[in-house]
């Protein structure tokens, strides 16, 4: 278990994604996979009341999510993220905006409270006092038990923290950005401040939408709605060598190449647990075998030489 910077919130090192439950997943398999990974050990499950809003026109993974929650009255052992901010009506971070989605979350989850409740997209027309001074609001009133910044620039992320110092208001304890072996933006500023301010990071595409799954390859055919983007990464130069030092790993630690991407990713500073997301069981185990997998200096420096920009 990894703590999420200096809070009480003990976390499984992989964070299980939802986004697809309702989606690609449907409710038994969500079931499923929810079932595989607290008994592998995991318990640390990441939402949003956005997801998967885009194909189903409701919050169907928080739905979900909720009813398996009463179904194993197994709460308490969880450590349970969810968003506010990008849901259709509900969008940005205005008192009443972030008053009326917890509520809804709440309601969805079947819970009393939220264990880390992200902040899904900066507001820029929004006060950052205000947003703040409602978050804390949520805590003090036992609704939420820590923040964090979802989708926040280098700048704005040491803002907030700025204000929440001057004002005395809860402060951000974690960062949730896109980062892994092909989408290395984050190494720079943005660390920086993550690291310099004690932050924790849980990057989400730690597997860069399935491209370091290793099953694409120059004219693999894959069933998945993100193939599209995936594909993309071949495009580039250092995608395929990426796979090639990937594979190279994986061969030597008889592992899944995603166990790898993953594993490098955890290994990186300031990351305390990589989302990841599985529509069902099969796709889950590299991902539970992720968090026993420790890499050597070699494989770590291999993988960064492959990758690097």
């Amino acid at each position: 278990m990894r703590s999420i910077a200096t809070t009480d919130l003990s976390v499984f090192p992989i964070s299980l994604g939802t986004n697809v439950f309702g989606w690609t997943a449907d409710k038994e398999t969500s079931f499923a996979v929810l079932d595989a990974y607290v008994e592998g050990g995991g318990n640390f499950i990441d939402t949003a009341d956005v997801y998967p809003y885009w194909a189903t026109g409701e919050s169907t993974s928080e739905a979900i999510i909720g009813e398996w929650i009463a179904d194993r009255r197994n709460r308490d052992s969880l450590v349970l993220a969810t968003k506010v901010g990008m849901l259709e009506g509900l969008k940005g971070l205005a008192p009443g905006t972030i008053r009326t989605a917890v509520e809804d979350s709440l309601r969805r989850l079947r819970t009393d409270y939220i264990d880390l409740y992200w902040a899904h997209v900066d507001d820029h027309d929004t006060p950052l006092v205000e947003s703040l001074a409602t978050f804390d609001a949520l805590v003090q009133e036992g609704k939420i038990r820590q923040v964090g910044a979802s989708n926040y620039g280098a700048a704005r992320l040491a803002e907030a923290l700025k204000v929440s110092e001057e004002e005395g208001l809860v402060r951000y304890v974690a960062l949730q950005q896109p980062y892994n072996l092909v989408e290395r933006d984050y190494e720079g500023e943005l660390r920086e401040v993550v690291a310099r301010e004690g932050l924790s990071s849980t990057p989400y595409f730690g597997l860069a939408r399935g491209f370091l799954t290793g099953k694409y390859t120059p004219g693999a055919s894959v069933d998945s709605p993100r193939a599209g983007k995936a594909a993309e990464y071949l495009e580039t130069e250092r995608g395929p060598r990426t796979l090639e030092a990937l594979a190279k790993v994986a061969g030597e630690q008889e592992v899944a190449p995603a166990s790898v991407a993953l594993a490098w990713l955890a290994a990186q500073p300031t990351v305390t647990a990589p989302i990841a997301s599985a529509r069902n069981v099969e796709q889950l185990r590299p991902l539970m075998e992720a968090a026993a997998l420790t890499l050597s200096a070699e494989e770590l420096a291999l993988l960064e030489e492959a990758s690097r920009p």
